[in-house]
C-alpha cells in the first residue's frame, strides 16, 4: 500500500507534468487568435486546474511556463505587440511576462487552498477568476510604471490613456479571457471532484 504522501507527490507530479503539456499545446495555438496587436490565450485554464488539484506552488510552475513560452514569443517577433515593447526594455519586458503568469498561478492556488475545503464551487470560482485579473492587471501595472511613453504615443488618437489601456489594448483580451475562465468554472468544479475521488481510491 502506498503512503498517503507518496500518491500525493506522484499524482502531483504527473498531473502538473500532464497540465505542462497542455500549457505548451495552447500557447503554441495562441498566436491564432489574435485582437489588435496582442494574442487572445486559453493557457490560464490548465494553470487555474494546476493550481487548484495540487496547490499554488503547480500554479506557479504551470505560469511560469506560460511566461517563459510568452517571453519566447516575444523576443522572436512571434507576438508583435510584445515584440515592440521589447525593443524599447527587453529585460524588463521578460520579467513583466515572467512575472505576471507565475503569480497570476501562485495567487490563484492559495485562493483555491483558502477556500475549497469549505466551498469547492465558490473556491474554484474565485481561483478562476482570480488568474486572468492577476495576469492583466500586472500586465497593466509594467506598462504603465515602464512603457508610459510608448503607451502615450500608442493612443495618441484617443481621449485619454487610461480609456486606451482598458478599452484599446488590453480591455477585449481580458473580457474574453475572464469569461472563458468563468464559462468553464463548472468544468473545472467536476474535474476537481473526479481527482479527489481517484486519489481517495489509491490510498485505499
Amino acid at each position: 500500500m502506498k503512503t498517503k504522501k507518496e500518491v500525493i507527490s506522484v499524482s502531483q507530479l504527473v498531473g502538473t507534468a500532464i497540465l505542462a503539456a497542455l500549457v505548451l499545446i495552447l500557447q503554441l495555438l495562441a498566436g491564432s487568435i489574435r485582437v489588435g496587436s496582442f494574442s487572445i490565450t486559453l493557457t490560464l485554464v490548465p494553470i487555474v486546474i494546476g493550481a487548484i488539484l495540487y496547490g499554488p506552488l503547480s500554479g506557479a510552475l504551470l505560469g511560469l511556463l506560460f511566461g517563459i513560452l510568452v517571453g519566447i514569443s516575444v523576443a522572436s517577433g512571434a507576438d508583435a505587440g510584445g515584440f515592440l515593447l521589447f525593443s524599447l526594455h527587453p529585460i524588463i519586458t521578460i520579467l513583466i511576462c515572467l512575472c505576471k503568469s507565475t503569480l497570476a498561478g501562485h495567487l490563484s492556488g492559495l485562493v483555491a487552498e483558502g477556500l475549497s475545503k469549505r466551498n469547492l464551487p465558490l473556491g474554484v470560482f474565485l481561483a478562476a477568476l482570480t488568474a486572468p485579473i492577476v495576469n492583466t492587471g500586472l500586465f497593466l501595472l509594467g506598462l504603465t510604471l515602464f512603457f508610459r511613453e510608448t503607451l502615450s504615443q500608442w493612443a495618441a488618437g484617443s481621449r485619454n490613456l487610461t480609456s486606451y489601456i482598458l478599452f484599446g489594448l488590453v480591455g477585449v483580451n481580458f473580457l474574453i479571457e475572464l469569461g472563458v475562465n468563468i464559462a468553464l468554472a463548472p468544468v473545472i468544479v467536476r474535474i476537481v471532484h473526479a481527482a479527489h475521488q481517484m486519489k481517495n481510491q489509491e490510498e485505499i
